[in-house]
């Protein structure tokens, strides 16, 4: 259970989802209706959104300040992501959009952060004087999709870094942590680094996935240089590879120490990556 008491909310809130269709944005909204809230649903594209029924999608980019009053007027609580555009950077108009979301009376916040280091919407976030909640994720176990096409067509999965740990999170539970904290008191000024229940090697998940699967699924180790090359052929600049490189050869504790969060905030354990695997064993060839 919650360390800290929660207060339920005597009516259905109006929550802005920003980041609608991604990998935590489409299950909080998912979890948010559910729960009998309105939801309001931040896309680039509402026509090819494909969100759940009962969700207004609304256009908008949060990288554009400009777009965003429509997405924020009315909303009690709102989800934001720290990073935007095709990079990933941190959003430069942090404070514009905190701004406006105090202004369109707005009194709630969680913010996912993107980075180790805290971007100009977090800095502004919590300058602001609203309730936020800072969400700190590991590695999304959706980064496993990756993998898909080589373990159906091959069997194989192609990778470098075999031994190194992580502590991966199912993206729902993300999405169940924040929507406990967008409408549920008790949580403001915290951060949540959030993880699985489990850290697992590379080999540990290619293993995991063939179990879950019922046949073999090999494991063909790829040398640094072999990692590096595909990465440059995928286009990621060199500082971003060093990065990666950073993260894999010497990963940081908080990539692959299991924390309480997830049970903690939402009072249900951590979904297991055998779990996530079940979920998605279509995409695998399952």
């Amino acid at each position: 259970m919650s360390e800290t008491p929660e207060t339920p909310e005597p009516r259905p809130l109006t929550v802005l989802v920003t980041g609608a269709t991604g990998n935590v944005g489409r299950p909080l909204v998912e979890r948010l209706l559910a729960d009998g809230h309105r939801v309001r649903a931040l896309t680039r594209d509402p026509a090819r959104a494909s969100l759940p029924a009962g969700a207004e999608a609304v256009a908008g980019d949060l990288a554009d300040t400009e777009s965003l009053p429509p997405a924020f007027a009315g909303a009690d609580a709102a989800h934001l992501i720290g990073f935007g555009g095709d990079d990933f950077a941190p959003l430069p108009n942090g404070p514009e959009i905190v701004a406006l979301a105090r202004k369109s009376g707005v009194r709630r916040v969680t913010v996912l952060r993107g980075d180790l280091a805290k971007g100009p919407l977090e800095e502004a976030v919590e300058a602001s004087g609203l309730e936020w909640t800072r969400l700190s994720p590991v590695e999304f176990m959706s980064n496993t999709l990756e993998w898909a096409e080589s373990v159906r067509t091959e069997g194989t999965v192609r990778e470098g870094f075999g031994d190194a740990p992580s502590a991966l999170v199912h993206d729902a539970d993300i999405a169940a942590v924040a929507a406990t904290a967008l409408t549920r008191g008790g949580h403001s000024g915290k951060e949540y680094p959030i993880t699985g229940p489990q850290a697992l090697t590379i080999r540990d998940r290619v293993r995991i996935i063939g179990e879950v699967l019922g046949r073999e699924v090999r494991f063909a180790e790829l040398s640094q240089d072999e990692v590096v090359a595909r990465w440059r052929a995928e286009g990621w600049s060199e500082p971003d590879i060093d990065f990666f490189l950073a993260m894999r050869t010497d990963p940081p504790e908080t990539g692959y120490t299991v924390r309480p969060a997830v049970e903690e905030v939402t009072g249900r354990p951590a979904r297991t990556f055998a779990q996530w695997v079940r979920e998605h064993a279509a995409a695998f060839g399952g």
